[in-house]
């Protein structure tokens, strides 16, 4: 199920689903640790005797953000109940703080009292055995806590610095117990005071509002490591005024994106909505200690009992090579040091890591076939040198990149230029971008180059002129024998990957596959060149789905969320980086205003098929444009912010011809 609307500040993330219901409760990382487990906190309306809950039937939903922040603008109206709810969210851009302001306006001519119940189905750290949770009435607040993870739960009404009108706290999920939240569906809690093991709370906050007419309240909850730091945030709340905070954090995010701002151009409005949220949407997903994390939907977690909420370093060199684009410096230097953290002394990062740099889960084993394996995609590794330079190339950031160059660029540029066939030049196998497949890989051989020039920039701006020169050596020599070896005599194009046997001969594989743009997009060969406009424009005809929804598929035959066997009109479900790969392949072969036209109509069609906040998933339907996968993701984000930046450049380059 996607995830809508995001709000976070680097430590803090926090997460509504479509039907605009709290799942998932990030913190101290972005990524790592969830305390909801992708477990509903409900929220909940009673008034004149009758009880809905806001993700029930009935209520018409409305969830976007406030133009340039990350505060949200969530309206619900129920007709039955004659309400209108207003209700902004926000992660504090400096306490990790999650604030919901919520205006309720009565549509009826008399006045009525508003009871709004909020339930916290906290599974601390990630699960749900010996949690605490208890009322303390002091502060007129519910405490939840396990070791050093502490969260106050509080509320109050305009005009009124009292605390909850209810509350009740006690066992989920065990003896056929719900929680408290179906406590709330009379309208009245239980009030029972404290509750340990599998534990949930709920709260309630009485408004009176006037006949035709408004009345306003407040839910936070802070999270701390003790009990000293949560009520110190509290105290911060009622001294300060929730709104007060809203609008600074609202203020805030204005000022960020405002920096990301530039000549847009003939692009439509929707298009540079899209990209203003998506620079948002990205710093949502990024931890303050430099993990990028590829999405925090937990609801994946119940296709294959894991999640997205991991580091892949190519992910990260590629989100990080679109915020340098767009000016975020401060953002992608945390990125590199972290990269630095994690690389191994031979030279090489691995699969995929926490966000406190702890190595993550992987299907790549150490061992096959009667022999030790490296688990490694050698794109990972590339990558984020080249995108390392990218970063030095734009800002010139000297003192920054040397303490990185003889640990992260020479380290792991020596290790691409060993890990090589002899006879071929060409990279040992490795897993491929979408780590399913074992090989010697098309885009892994363009990110190689790419990551070898870029470790030969560096050595020559640092006066190693040895380490330039061998690194450009390397360099040649693999896309020699990328053209030797990865041609097809049948098709005129390159293949996606290559194996060898066991007689020395390469077996091709020719399945089309959007991944073929790595031989073009790191620099390795032009956009234009003859062999690479065969290939792009096979992919064309073989990728694009020929239904009213267009978009391209992965690869032919693409079984992941796969909802159709008609591989002729849907080789696979369409993916947001795919599509806007050929976007880009059409900006980098331009020559004229004119040849930008199809980049243009791929920038329209994301925009038409992203959520109404601006979120982006990982594919959408075939058939019907719903979100597919995890969502947001974060890499789609990226794609869209570095094809806009590409249409940009090449904008004004075509306009001095």
């Amino acid at each position: 199920m996607p995830r809508d609307i995001p709000v976070g500040n680097g430590r803090l993330l926090v997460n509504f689903d479509h039907k605009y219901r709290l799942r998932d409760f990030y913190w101290p990382h972005v990524g790592q640790e969830n305390h909801t487990e992708g477990h509903v906190f409900h929220f909940g309306v009673w008034v004149d005797g009758r009880f809905s809950w806001i993700g029930g039937e009935g209520w018409e939903r409305s969830l976007d953000y406030m133009d340039d922040s990350l505060v949200t603008a969530v309206t619900l109206r129920n007709p039955e109940l004659a309400l209108r709810l207003d209700c902004r969210d926000t992660v504090d851009f400096h306490e990790d703080l999650y604030l919901r302001e919520i205006t309720v306006r009565n549509e009826v001519d008399r006045d009525r009292e508003v009871r709004l119940f909020f339930g916290q189905d906290f599974h601390i750290s990630g699960h749900e055995v010996g949690d605490t949770a208890y009322y303390e009435p002091e502060r007129r607040a519910v405490f939840h806590y396990k070791g050093r993870r502490w969260f106050i739960v509080n509320s109050m009404r305009e005009g009124s610095p009292e605390g909850v009108d209810q509350w009740a706290v006690g066992v989920k999920e065990a003896k056929g117990k719900e929680g408290t939240w179906r406590d709330a569906e009379d309208g009245t809690l239980s009030g029972n005071a404290v509750a340990q093991g599998s534990v949930d709370s709920t709260i309630a906050l009485h408004l009176l509002v006037p006949a035709q007419g408004e009345a306003r309240g407040w839910h936070w909850i802070a999270v701390g490591d003790c009990f000293e730091d949560v009520t110190g945030i509290n105290r911060t709340v009622r001294e300060k005024g929730p709104s007060t905070l809203i609008e600074r954090t609202h203020d805030y995010w204005i000022l960020w994106v405002k920096k990301g701002q530039c000549d847009f151009g003939a692009l439509s409005r929707d298009v540079r909505q899209l990209y203003r949220r998506s620079l948002m949407v990205l710093r949502t997903q990024i931890d303050n200690e430099g993990a990028i994390i590829a999405a925090n939907d937990f609801d994946i977690a119940h296709y294959g009992r894991d999640t997205y909420a991991y580091m892949w370093p190519r992910d990260g060199a590629l989100v990080a090579a679109a915020l340098i684009d767009a000016g975020y410096p401060e953002v992608t230097r945390r990125f590199f040091d972290f990269c630095h953290r994690v690389i191994t002394r031979e030279g090489y990062l691995l699969h995929k890591y926490n966000a406190d740099g702890s190595l993550g889960s992987s299907w790549h084993g150490w061992y096959q076939d009667g022999e030790k394996r490296l688990p490694v995609q050698e794109d990972e590794t590339a990558l984020v040198i080249w995108a390392l330079w990218r970063h030095f190339d734009r800002f010139l950031d000297i003192e920054f990149v040397k303490p990185h160059y003889r640990g992260l660029v020479t380290r792991a540029a020596d290790w691409m230029c060993q890990y090589r066939y002899e006879d071929s030049g060409l990279p040992l196998p490795s897993w491929d971008l979408w780590e399913e497949r074992r090989s010697v890989h098309a885009w892994t051989i363009g990110a190689t180059w790419g990551g070898l020039q870029a470790a030969a920039n560096f050595a020559q701006a640092f006066g190693e002129m040895d380490l330039a020169v061998r690194y450009r050596e390397v360099a040649g020599e693999i896309k020699a024998g990328a053209r030797q070896h990865l041609m097809s005599s049948e098709t005129g194009c390159f293949v996606r990957s290559i194996h060898r046997r066991d007689d020395g001969t390469w077996a091709h594989d020719r399945t089309m596959d959007a991944s073929l743009i790595g031989l073009w997009a790191f620099g390795m060969f032009a956009a234009d060149a003859p062999e690479i406009d065969a290939t792009m424009k096979r992919m064309k005809d073989r990728l694009w789905v020929k239904t009213d929804v267009g978009g391209m598929a992965r690869y032919e035959d693409d079984y992941y969320h796969q909802v159709s066997s008609d591989l002729e009109r849907v080789p696979g479900n369409p993916w947001f980086i795919c599509t806007l790969w050929m976007a880009q392949w059409h900006i980098a072969r331009a020559k004229s205003m004119e040849d930008l036209e199809p980049a243009r109509e791929i920038l329209a069609w994301v925009a038409d098929r992203d959520l109404r906040s601006g979120v982006m998933a990982e594919q959408v339907h075939p058939y019907t444009n719903e979100p597919v996968s995890v969502s947001p993701l974060t890499w789609s984000h990226a794609e869209l912010v570095m094809t806009v930046r590409k249409y940009l450049e090449k904008l004004a380059e075509l306009a001095q011809l």
